[in-house]
């Protein structure tokens, strides 16, 4: 597995999960415990390919500012001529409409090496980079800057769960649900669930600098979902499902490479397995999705060059990176469509050896981990 430069969105995403959950709840250990801003401050370091020898600092803020929300950010810096800043809040509240939320992010950062899956590389002239059977080593690199603007507006609809707590107050013993289940109890998004109409708003550019290629691709547009999250507790469900259906569109506004627009839609079910001797928790946790790019054989002239209205390589059908085939570079497969389906056992032991740490339970608290084959 190649270590991409990725692994500092990790640590953003690990600190998140340390510091609350991401879907507008105030996750206290108890319902009547006294709230309190929770500060995460930790330096780290690491080494890899693309950033080299780096080191990093991670701040971040929980309930602040307000009681539900997150905010986060980290600094990154490399021997490999790197500089990364990543920033993002989770679940602000709109001061003037109860139930909408706030997600902005942003990420800027200048590397010595980016390397993408797109066509470019002359060892393989006759394949399409990211495609099915492409090679591993069909991608191409260069130093290059990257930036990242997203905005998502989350709108709960008053059914369901959402239909009398806008922003619940579930019970927790050491990070697991006690009781004020968010979701879980029945199929029927009317009864059960929480229900969010989304719009995200976004702009990426990756310039890339390399030996044999010179790629400056821009791209800017909305993405529209509906997002039904009927799990028992969002941060880690241990019953119940959900559903999300998306469409994504590029105009080709502004500097756009090119318009484009992807379906797609996704599917998760978690079923509880209880307690047992050793572990607090387990969950078989199903998950399903699927993306379809309708634009994709659509073209039009640019000059002396044909523009395919399709995403860059790091949107639209991708497979690999944190999310989606673990195991592979971000984005390692791109093309027309995808199908992922997957399957995993989580597994929440009692031993908790994190907790025996003093120094890291201090800035981190972490509550529980988890073994997931």
């Amino acid at each position: 597995m190649r270590m991409k430069k990725y692994l500092s969105l990790f640590v953003v995403l690990c600190s998140l999960s340390c510091l609350g959950n991401a879907h507008g709840q105030n996750t206290s250990g108890s319902a009547d415990k006294e709230f309190e801003v929770k500060k995460l401050e930790v330096p780290y370091a690491f080494y890899n390919a693309d950033f080299g020898a780096s080191v990093g600092y991670v701040y971040g803020l929980t309930g602040w500012p307000q009681r539900q929300a997150t905010t986060l950010a980290t600094l990154i810096g490399g021997t490999n001529d790197t500089i990364a800043l990543y920033v993002l809040a989770r679940n602000v509240q709109s001061p003037f409409f109860d139930r909408l939320f706030l997600d902005p992010d942003f990420s800027v950062g200048t590397f010595g090496t980016i390397e993408s899956y797109a066509d470019g590389n002359p060892n393989f002239p006759d394949e399409r980079a990211g495609s099915n059977d492409s090679d591993e080593d069909n991608f191409v690199d260069g130093d290059g800057d990257d930036y990242l603007f997203r905005l998502k507006f989350k709108y709960l609809l008053p059914i369901g769960h959402g239909r009398d707590q806008i922003i619940p107050t579930p019970e927790l013993d050491r990070g697991l649900l006690v009781s004020s289940a968010t979701g879980g109890t029945s199929w029927n998004p009317l009864v059960s669930g929480r229900t969010y109409l989304e719009m995200k708003p976004f702009y990426r550019r990756q310039e890339i600098k390399g030996d044999y290629v010179d790629i400056d691709t821009k791209t800017n547009g909305i993405e529209f979902s509906l997002f039904h999250d009927n799990a028992d507790f969002a941060s880690n469900p241990s019953a119940g499902n959900a559903l999300r259906l998306r469409v994504t569109r590029d105009w080709q506004w502004s500097d756009s490479s090119a318009p484009w627009t992807v379906f797609d839609a996704e599917y998760s079910h978690y079923f509880s397995q209880g307690p047992s001797e050793r572990f607090r928790q387990r969950v078989i946790a199903l998950d399903f999705w699927t993306a379809e790019t309708p634009t994709w054989d659509s073209s039009h002239t640019e000059g002396r060059e044909g523009v395919f209205h399709r995403p860059p390589p790091f949107r639209g059908a991708t497979l690999g990176g944190l999310w989606r085939m673990r195991a592979y570079p971000r984005s390692r497969f791109n093309d027309q469509s995808a199908v992922y389906y997957c399957a995993e056992y989580r597994l929440t032991p009692k031993w908790n050896p994190l907790s025996e740490i003093p120094w890291l339970q201090k800035h981190l608290e972490l509550a529980w981990w988890q073994w997931v084959p």
